[in-house]
């Protein structure tokens, strides 16, 4: 398990969006500008809080089919101490392995969210439906999910901390995560470290050039000569 990075560096990562991270990643060179990131299929439920990021705990759940003597799966907690493998804060990423995810019931509602924030959980990421969406939000708690669900159905969860695909995203235990409105973003660990000033320094180049678009001595010369300076 890789260590986490500095907690000045996380502290200072919430502080940008998604696509400014985006934007930094892109600097260094270490994956394809098309990976590393979910697609579309994801909602964030609520779009107004601040950057989410952590590292992640990563669930696969199932919830379609009763068990085979009936009545419902028993609750198990015992994923809870797996926690601990994972260096804090967590995001829980959760794969809905049913045929239809999202199509039966819902892992993460108001008494799931309080019981992983009280566990140091900053949010959670499904490609499955969560529940109580209004109580969760005034928690503090962020949630991203395909759809939504009324019900807990037969939810239970089949494995923890091994590899999962969420919304076209590959997540292991440990990445580190950044998510808000725009979506999620799995950020290099060998690079983290030093997305906060890469950040910044993009941030002020797109300053430069929107503050040049909009300005009287604007010309297409003096806008190539700024878009082709380097990170």
């Amino acid at each position: 398990m890789n260590p986490p990075i500095p907690d000045a560096a996380l502290k200072a990562l919430a502080t940008f969006d998604t696509c400014a991270v985006a934007n930094a990643i892109e600097c260094f060179d270490v994956r394809l500008r098309n990976e590393g990131f979910t697609n579309n299929t994801l909602q964030c439920h609520f779009p107004d809080m601040p950057p989410m990021i952590g590292y992640a705990v990563t669930l696969r759940v199932r919830s379609s089919n009763p068990p085979m003597e009936g009545g419902t799966y028993a609750q198990h907690t015992d994923w809870w101490d797996q926690l601990d493998a994972v260096p804090g804060p967590h995001v829980v990423v959760i794969q809905d392995a049913d045929r239809r995810p999202g199509g039966g019931g819902a892992f993460i509602g108001e008494i799931h969210a309080a019981i992983l924030q009280a566990l140091g959980c900053v949010g959670v990421i499904t490609d499955g439906a969560v529940r109580d969406v209004p109580a969760v939000g005034r928690t503090g708690f962020q949630l991203f999910s395909r759809t939504l669900s009324v019900s807990h159905a037969y939810m239970h969860v089949i494995e923890v901390n091994t590899p999962v695909e969420v919304a076209g995203l590959h997540i292991r235990a440990g990445d580190l995560i950044h998510g808000d409105r725009h979506g999620i973003v799995r950020i290099p660990l060998a690079v983290a470290a030093e997305l906060p000033v890469v950040a910044a320094r993009v941030r002020d180049q797109e300053r430069v050039i929107l503050e040049f678009c909009r300005s009287a001595n604007f010309s297409k010369a003096g806008l190539r000569k700024i878009l082709g300076e380097p990170c």
